[in-house]
């Protein structure tokens, strides 16, 4: 089966219904688990990106967290949001298919506080010397929720 070229014609389907050219496939023994494409422009939700929809069917068809054992294909080198969301969902490897630079001539989605030559440069800094104003306003009590949570969550975690 080849999953590079139905991600791209998964992509050219979302993009003909009026969405943004962006797609993911999620597969796990040599079968497709998920899709995803990007439903931003249909749904107004930033986080609609195809990564974070396939990882949301994914997990609940599987009913973990955790996707070892699954493969990514995805069009696009993912952004910050969706390499993170990657990361904690474990997949064994993520296949891209195009980079960044190859799209830019066709394809720009500049935001208030980062463009996509910035993206991963913003996220390196500092969380004081970014462009999105930050505060960090402590609080005493606000551990204590962590610290129910490792209360009642000590048996999971081996202790």
């Amino acid at each position: 089966m080849d999953f590079v070229q139905q991600t791209i014609a998964l992509a050219r389907r979302n993009v003909e219904a009026g969405g943004r050219p962006f797609s993911c496939l999620i597969v796990k023994e040599g079968t497709i688990l998920a899709e995803g494409v990007n439903l931003v422009a249909q749904t107004h939700d930033p986080t609609a990106h195809a990564e974070i929809c396939a990882i949301r069917t994914a997990t609940a068809r599987l009913q973990t967290e955790h996707l070892t054992g699954c493969e990514f294909y995805i069009l696009a080198h993912p952004c910050p949001m969706c390499l993170a969301a990657m990361y904690y969902c474990s997949p064994d490897r993520v296949v891209f298919i195009t980079k960044r630079d190859d799209y830019a001539a066709f394809y720009r989605d500049d935001r208030k506080y980062i463009s996509f030559e910035t993206f991963y440069e913003e996220f390196a800094k500092p969380w004081d010397e970014r462009r999105l104003p930050m505060t960090h306003q402590a609080h005493p009590e606000s551990l204590s929720v962590y610290q129910r949570w490792k209360e009642l969550n000590q048996a999971s975690l081996g202790k």
